[in-house]
């Protein structure tokens, strides 16, 4: 049915529980898993009144922050295994979560997303907007979503 399979995650409780069920999935379908995070890059503002940040120390952040999400993403990879399931990782540093989601599934020849959503409705989700309703709309790949 499936033979590669990508899950989006944050880390996030919810999104261990998408990464759960894609391991399973993945599991039952033979398929093989990819397994990405998004890390947005240091937020610099051009406002007045915004504070200069030496070009070295946005580079250790960036790298902190990646360093964090390539060790959450190597828990995802020893769960897979353990359910005999290779997988691969990556970090993908973007603005938008969802575009690099999309982009990241089409480079890998992906035939499934599965991502979780944290089902904001009204006014947080207008504010917060949804990720996860990016990736249905503007990907032409299926998507499981996962509450």
């Amino acid at each position: 049915m499936y033979k590669r399979i990508l899950v989006a995650t944050d880390g996030s409780k919810l999104s261990k529980t998408a990464v759960t069920s894609a391991i399973s999935l993945a599991a039952a379908c033979g398929a093989e898993l990819v397994a990405i995070q998004v890390v947005a890059p240091y937020p610099i503002s051009y406002f007045e009144g915004g504070m200069a940040v030496d070009a070295a120390e946005v580079k250790r952040v960036e790298a902190q922050w990646a360093a964090k999400a390539m060790a959450s993403l190597e828990s995802v990879k020893k769960a897979a295994a353990a359910k005999g399931v290779q997988a691969k990782t990556m970090v993908s540093k973007s603005d938008s979560v969802s575009g690099a989601i999309i982009r990241a599934a089409e480079k890998g020849a992906c035939d499934l997303i599965v991502m979780a959503s944290h089902g904001r409705k009204g006014i947080k989700r207008l504010l917060l907007g949804s990720e996860t309703q990016h990736v249905l709309t503007h990907g032409s790949l299926p998507v499981l979503v996962l509450r």
